[in-house]
């Protein structure tokens, strides 16, 4: 493993019986690094994003995260070492207030015990003080403080995209990788989540992205992979891979590349 990398893939594969969904992918991620992950649908992008959270074991190669081998790690391991992800498909808990889904999410940094909380000790009032303080910063950032007393399912689909975002910042991830974030967002949207993500960045947070919105992807990212059928045909900066002939011809179209 490169002793720089925060999260390093060798040679990671995935065989659903008869079908290669992913086929030896090498794919780095730097920390303080935004790396879109951009191909056709049906590339394996999804399925390497779980194999890379630990909702999936890989069939072949190797996976450190945080200088640990974590081939074999399962998600929850994955989140307690500093990962967090969002889904293609938005899940909320829509039946609870949009404050209470991401105060939920900083559960995974209590350190008191449950006779600390029945004796409301001041370590437990301390501790939850700061995790009130996690939750509503994460919610600023998503930009949905003012919504925070709605309940999940009261959102439109694109703030429940960001609500799941702020879920996982409300983890404190290292890490955050991010399944088509920018679906059912409208443009002006998408451009708050570019300006989300470059602040990250700042903050010195890692980003793995999957994204079709091509602005997006050029606007927030410093590296681009690009998968199709499973393997690995390009990787660069985004300006390089837009003029990749493969990537192209693969994914891409000549009319998008000169739009």
């Amino acid at each position: 493993m490169s002793p720089s990398a925060l999260l390093q893939a060798t040679g990671i594969s995935k065989r659903f019986g008869g079908l290669q969904a992913v086929h030896q992918v090498d794919l780095s991620v730097m920390p303080g690094e935004v790396v879109g992950l951009i191909g056709p649908n049906g590339a394996g992008k999804t399925t390497l994003f779980n194999m890379l959270a630990g909702s999936m074991p890989p069939s072949a190669g190797r996976l450190w995260f945080a200088a640990q081998d974590c081939t074999s790690a399962s998600a929850h391991r994955m989140a307690q070492l500093g990962m967090a992800r969002t889904f293609q498909i938005t899940s909320v808990f829509p039946g609870l207030s949009v404050w209470d889904n991401v105060l939920a999410a900083t559960y995974r940094h209590q350190h008191t015990d449950w006779l600390a909380a029945v004796c409301r000790t001041r370590a437990y009032r301390s501790e939850q003080a700061r995790m009130a303080e996690r939750a509503a910063h994460a919610l600023q950032q998503a930009g949905l403080l003012h919504r925070r007393h709605d309940l999940g399912s009261e959102l439109p689909y694109g703030e429940q995209r960001k609500l799941e975002i702020a879920i996982a910042l409300a983890t404190a991830p290292q890490l955050l990788l991010l399944d088509e974030p920018a679906a059912g967002m409208n443009p002006e949207e998408a451009g708050k989540l570019v300006q989300l993500i470059q602040q990250l960045r700042s903050q010195g947070m890692a980003v793995l992205l999957v994204e079709h919105h091509m602005r997006v992807v050029m606007g927030a990212c410093d590296r681009v992979v690009v998968l199709s059928s499973g393997e690995k045909i390009a990787e660069g900066t985004p300006a390089e891979v837009v003029r990749d002939p493969e990537v192209v011809r693969v994914y891409l179209g000549r009319e998008t590349v000169h739009a």
